[in-house]
C-alpha cells in the first residue's frame, strides 16, 4: 500500500531560492531516503542536487552523471555519510539499476539516493520515495514535491 502524500509547491525565481529550498528539504532527511527529481532538461534538477551536496558537506564538484549513470560522494554530515546521485536517463527500467548494484545502497540508514529522470526506473522506486518536480516558469522554476507520510 502506498503511503498518503502531501503536495507542496514553491516558485523559485532565482538559483539562490532553489538552493535555499534544497537545503530546507535536506534538513528533514536523515538517511535512507530516495529522492526522485523529475523535470525537463535545464529545469534545475542538478542545481538542486548540488545545493543538497553542499549542505551535506561535499566539497568536490557535483555534476549530472549522465554518462557514468551514477556518482557516489562521501558526506560530512552527522547522519548521512554517502550521497548516491543517479541519472537514469539512459536506463530502460529498474532492472538496469539493480544490475548496477543499487540494492547495495537502498535503505541504508546513512545513505541518501537522488535520482534524476526517475520515470525511467519507476518500477524500482520505493513507495516512500520523495517526488520532486521542476518546471520552467519564467523568471525561474516551479518546484513541487510530494512527501510520503508514513
Amino acid at each position: 500500500m502506498r503511503p498518503l502524500l502531501t503536495t507542496m509547491k514553491y516558485l523559485a525565481a532565482t538559483i539562490k531560492q532553489t538552493n535555499s529550498l534544497a537545503r530546507r528539504l535536506a534538513k528533514s532527511w536523515h538517511g535512507g531516503e530516495v529522492i526522485a527529481l523529475s523535470g525537463d532538461l535545464g529545469s534545475g534538477k542538478t542545481t538542486f542536487t548540488q545545493a543538497i551536496a553542499k549542505y551535506l558537506g561535499i566539497t568536490q564538484p557535483v555534476t549530472s552523471p549522465t554518462f557514468t549513470i551514477w556518482q557516489q560522494y562521501d558526506c560530512q554530515h552527522p547522519k548521512i555519510k554517502k550521497l548516491i546521485h543517479i541519472d537514469a536517463y539512459r536506463l530502460n527500467s529498474g532492472a538496469d539499476l539493480i544490475n548496477l548494484g543499487i540494492d547495495d545502497w537502498i535503505n541504508k540508514p546513512d545513505c541518501l539516493i537522488i535520482i534524476e529522470w526517475p520515470e525511467r526506473v519507476a518500477d524500482w522506486l520505493p513507495a516512500t520515495a520523495w517526488s520532486i518536480n521542476f518546471q520552467h516558469q519564467p523568471p525561474g522554476r516551479l518546484i513541487s514535491w510530494q512527501t510520503p507520510e508514513i
